[in-house]
């Protein structure tokens, strides 16, 4: 240690140095953290700034991530981790040009550094893609529904073809079963079938409220599942811990079904398959990752086109739209993938009210409903994301009460145990995909409540393996290299 330190100068390093280890343990929220108690006794250094940023980065906390990212830059203009920082956030975010000019700013600080030069380059692509597709595009009310000009019926399915088969428009659960299989074998099914799954459950969906009332008669139980995030083979491993999903044994899955996990058509094909056979016995809600300019972002576009073909990216925007934002069971549970509201006296009114098809909005309830997180905090605070906002138990108490609700389930956190009770008891986080990105090492869980008292029962479960498929497989390029 450098003589010249002060004390807290030097117990700032050492902070420093354990944030670096818990890092690169994946124990993001530690080194958050110890990257905090350093720039407490320190807050002049850059580098604790920076370093504070990538672990926010780390957690999805883009937000957080921008804010000391500029910090940084703030005390040390000169200083290139700041700028690099602050535009890998901003890159995940969708914030292309705000990204590119941080790189720029690397480049020119580093001009000999290769690696900035590359990330520059891949940079400037996506910006100039995204312009290009600005261009071109087509506003929403303009835009004819690719759902109607598809008529899976007159795709010929050859005589080679070995998997399993709808005989005419039924699906069957010996299909869907024979589907799942042979999904785990790493094959896809034709894309007839895969064209009749999406488009059957889209046609279910388009004809649901925004808002939807789900009845679990007395005696009977109903599972929420969390985030899945393409990670099939947990879905899977929910199938057999819990039973399939069926009439008598019904689902809500809270959104987040793709991007991240490398088997995110697998996953979407076997939820809409099972919403197809079941429409009661599977519920589906929108997340803040189904839509466009995520799934461009972290790999479901990718995979899409890899998988089944430049037709289905427009079919699945087109079903994400379709999606119900929110579900409330027997009037007591509020189901929702992010959480509450910038405003008090929302009403559940208000919601079912929402025209809910199209692209995410960057403000108002419908942006709110698919970002905003709980914090301990009472009253409202700035999204450590970016988006949305952050909300308090007081928060969550006042729309119980006007809404003469008892429980509010929400997802899109990652939760060491797979769930977390906040906000005195009357707030769950549940989140259903272990060992996220194959390096958080964190349990899933879902939820499962039996009418009449709804009280919910939550269960944790452990990842299971996968083939040697890693996260991101499919995602941007540009993106892939700053994980």
């Amino acid at each position: 240690m450098d003589a010249n330190l002060s004390s807290n100068e030097q117990k700032a390093e050492e902070l420093k140095l354990k944030a670096n280890d818990a890092f690169k343990a994946n124990k993001f929220s530690l080194a958050i953290e110890f990257y905090s108690q350093a720039i407490e006794l320190n807050n002049s250094n850059a580098v604790y700034w920076a370093n504070r940023a990538f672990a926010h980065t780390k957690l999805e906390e883009y937000g957080s991530a921008v804010q000391d990212a500029s910090k940084a830059i703030e005390i040390d203009p000169r200083y290139s981790k700041g700028y690099y920082r602050r535009g890998a956030a901003y890159l995940a975010m969708g914030k292309f040009k705000e990204a590119l000019k941080d790189f720029q700013q690397v480049k020119r600080i580093c001009p000999n550094d290769l690696d900035a030069t590359r990330k520059l380059k891949e940079c400037e692509k996506a910006v100039q893609k995204i312009r290009f597709e600005e261009a071109i595009a087509v506003a929403d009310e303009e835009r004819c529904s690719v759902a109607d000009s598809i008529d899976y019926r007159v795709i010929e399915v050859e005589p080679q073809y070995t998997g399993p088969r709808v005989d005419g428009d039924t699906i069957t659960l010996d299909f869907v079963k024979a589907m799942l299989d042979e999904f785990k074998k790493q094959k896809c099914i034709h894309k007839r079938y895969a064209y009749q799954i999406v488009l059957q459950a889209l046609e279910l969906l388009r004809s649901m409220p925004s808002l939807v009332d789900v009845n679990v008669p007395n005696g009977s139980h109903f599972t929420v599942c969390g985030d899945v995030h393409g990670q099939y083979f947990d879905l899977l491993n929910i199938f057999k811990l819990n039973g399939l999903p069926s009439e008598e044994n019904p689902y809500l899955f809270n959104g987040d079904f793709v991007d991240r996990g490398s088997f995110s058509v697998e996953v979407i094909l076997a939820l809409c398959a099972f919403k197809c056979l079941y429409p009661t016995g599977m519920y589906l809600a929108r997340g803040n990752h189904e839509s466009k300019n995520m799934n461009k972002i972290y790999g479901f576009e990718g995979e899409v086109r890899s998988k089944l073909g430049e037709p289905f990216i427009e079919l699945f925007a087109e079903a994400f739209c379709c999606l119900p934002l929110a579900h409330v069971i027997n009037n007591k549970v509020f189901v929702v993938h992010g959480g509450l509201f910038s405003v008090d006296g929302v009403k559940l009114s208000d919601i079912k009210a929402i025209d809910r098809f199209c692209e995410p909005p960057e403000e108002g309830l419908m942006c709110e409903i698919l970002w905003s997180d709980p914090q301990p905090q009472l009253g409202r605070g700035p999204s450590k994301r970016g988006v949305g906002l952050s909300f308090g138990a007081d928060v969550t108490k006042r729309f119980l009460q006007e809404n003469n609700l008892d429980l509010i389930v929400r997802s899109h956190e990652v939760k060491d145990e797979g769930f977390e009770i906040e906000h005195d008891g009357k707030l769950i986080t549940v989140f259903s995909a272990p060992n996220y990105c194959d390096q958080m090492g964190n349990k899933g869980a879902y939820i499962r409540f039996t009418a009449p008292e709804l009280k919910p029962n939550i269960s944790s479960f452990s990842a299971v393996p996968h083939p040697d498929v890693k996260p991101m497989a499919y995602a941007s390029n540009f993106l892939r290299m700053f994980q």
